[in-house]
């Protein structure tokens, strides 16, 4: 009897257990953490198969027009290749006709010139005595009278003995008179030396010899003498001399473009041609 009562006991007692442990994973147990479920992968559809099809082909005619817009069109032999940052405004290269190291010379560095760098400045170096420089006159002359706006004309006489250094007197002293406004005709009173000399057999070897041409042209004894021994035509002749001296000149007429270029008209084949020389070569000064 006492061994049933133990046994009943022990039925209530695993009962009990039973109850209790349905009660707490039931209600206090903790939830269990919802994993995230992983997708299979499932076979396409027919529709998404298509979706993928147009996608594919859009792509490619994407690539096929930007690879027919970028591709480099064929040029004809009669259309120059032209480069983006060329200057068009001049559409073909300029033939020059005279050549560096033949028909003149460059000289390095560059020298100074009379004037400023507001104009291109060509120079003429000249003697009156000089019987090439006599003929040349004319040319220079009427090339001077038809010269572009944007180029000076000079003249410097070349001092290499004492008669050159009284004719360069001469030259400035006619050149202040003119700026001055004493001398009305400065062209011809430069061209009546020429005369003086090679025409008429005045050396011009003097002063004396000097003012009665001057006087010709209406410039007064008063104002030849004071010009004649100014400080102005003193520091002038200073300038030319060095000027000469910097060009390397060595023989007259020589010209001077620019304090850069150096041509004669033996360089260039002849008067004329020395002209058009002089005209290419402020051009290429005006193109720098």
């Amino acid at each position: 009897m006492k061994k049933l009562y133990l046994a009943l006991g022990a039925v209530a007692l695993f009962g009990a257990g039973v109850l209790i442990a349905m009660s707490i994973s039931k209600d206090e147990a903790p939830q269990p953490v919802a994993e995230t479920p992983v997708e299979e992968t499932a076979e396409p559809t027919e529709a998404v198969v298509e979706a993928e099809e147009a996608t594919e082909a859009a792509i490619e005619e994407t690539l096929e027009v930007v690879e027919e817009s970028a591709a480099v069109e064929e040029t004809t032999e009669d259309e120059p290749i032209v480069l983006a940052l060329a200057d068009t405004s001049e559409t073909t290269a300029r033939e020059w006709k005279y050549r560096e190291g033949q028909h003149y010379f460059r000289m390095v560095p560059t020298q100074p010139t009379v004037g400023g760098a507001d104009k291109i400045e060509v120079a003429e170096l000249f003697m009156y005595s000089c019987p090439h420089c006599f003929t040349m006159e004319p040319y220079i002359k009427q090339w001077a009278e038809n010269r572009d706006p944007g180029v000076r004309f000079v003249r410097i006489p070349t001092q290499w003995n004492r008669l050159a250094v009284l004719h360069a007197q001469i030259y400035y002293t006619h050149e202040i008179l003119a700026r001055n406004g004493k001398l009305a005709n400065p062209q011809g009173l430069h061209e009546a030396m020429f005369e003086e000399f090679h025409r008429r057999g005045n050396r011009l070897t003097s002063e004396n010899s000097v003012a009665p041409v001057f006087a010709r042209f209406g410039v007064s004894a008063e104002d030849f003498r004071k010009t004649w021994t100014s400080f102005e035509v003193n520091q002038k002749m200073r300038v030319g001399a060095d000027l000469a001296r910097r060009y390397n000149v060595t023989s007259v007429p020589t010209v001077v473009v620019n304090g850069k270029y150096r041509t004669s008209a033996a360089d260039a084949g002849g008067w004329d041609e020395l002209m058009e020389l002089i005209d290419e070569l402020t051009v290429r000064e005006g193109l720098r």
